[in-house]
């Protein structure tokens, strides 16, 4: 298994229209991303797999099925944290179990205003419960946690904490967070700003819409490498015309409907309050998926 590093994607998870888990529809999922999109690794129970609208036991059995089905192909990140610290350290416990994860990573827990100290012993009991490597889930934007340099280094001393997963704007604090730390694990959160977080040296990027672009990411991310800009800036407008096609249909409902158009044999319906694509989102979705195709490297 390779190490982690490349385009990662925040796996989607197939939902049937009850809201129960679809099993062979995950499956087929995993599938995808090895075999079409040849993806570098999967992270699993993040927000795409709209981790925080599901139960403790529907979660474990998620991180079964992509372990089973994945096979060791790719490495596996599994996300186990919240606001329910228990549950944390049961689903980490869970994951080490398993035998197939490379890491486990955490979201900074959010909705109660945390003070560093506890999130500070968050991160500390989730490791030790683990046992395995852990990469922070940095997203101020949703959780309201803004961590500073000093605070990423208090966290980094923590034994077995390896890196961070940044999904914020900030270019200045992921380029101080860089140089500070160049042996520590740096992997993007925004798709659409893939292209300058590669000139600041992340080490890969872990997203939504990889499920479905990833052969576009991964060229945006190979040519800004290799200093080819103009390649790079070219890769990551195709890139952003579909993210912003996307997120204007609705951002999970349409990746999913375009995991469909691409073949995928599924559910692929989502999560409960979350509101199914109507007939005219669904006609929408098959002409951004079109235009997809024709912007993907041969």
């Amino acid at each position: 298994m390779s190490k982690l590093g490349g385009i990662i994607s925040a796996l989607l998870v197939s939902y049937n229209t009850d809201g129960s888990l679809d099993e062979a529809g995950t499956r087929a999922i995993v599938r995808y991303n090895i075999d079409v999109n040849k993806i570098d690794g999967l992270y699993v129970g993040g927000s795409t797999g709209e981790n925080f609208l599901i139960d403790t036991e529907t979660k474990k059995r998620i991180f079964e099925i992509v372990a089973d089905e994945a096979k060791g192909e790719v490495p596996l990140i599994a996300q186990v944290g919240g606001i329910n610290l228990l549950e944390s350290l049961e689903l980490a416990r869970y994951v080490k179990e398993l035998g197939a994860y490379a890491a486990v990573s955490a979201v900074t827990p959010f909705y109660y205003k945390f003070s560093f100290a506890e999130i500070k012993e968050y991160y500390r009991r989730i490791v030790e419960a683990a046992e395995l490597d852990l990469i922070i889930y940095s997203i101020p934007l949703l959780t309201g946690v803004n961590l500073s340099l000093k605070q990423f280094e208090e966290l980094f001393n923590i034994p077995r904490i390896i890196g961070v997963k940044f999904t914020a704007a900030d270019f200045y604090l992921l380029e101080r967070l860089r140089g500070a730390f160049p042996d520590k694990l740096i992997f993007f959160g925004f798709d659409e700003l893939l292209l300058p977080a590669v000139i600041y040296k992340v080490d890969g990027a872990i997203g939504s819409t990889y499920n479905v672009d990833a052969p576009l990411a991964k060229q945006v991310f190979a040519k800004a490498q290799a200093g080819d800009l103009d390649g790079a800036r070219d890769a990551q407008a195709k890139l952003n015309n579909f993210i912003d096609q996307v997120l204007e249909n609705g951002l999970y409902q349409t990746l999913k409907e375009s995991l469909r158009l691409g073949g995928v044999d599924a559910a692929l319906a989502v999560r409960p309050p979350m509101s199914q694509l109507t007939e005219a989102q669904k006609e929408r979705a098959k002409e951004i998926f079109a235009s997809l195709k024709a912007d993907l490297p041969n």
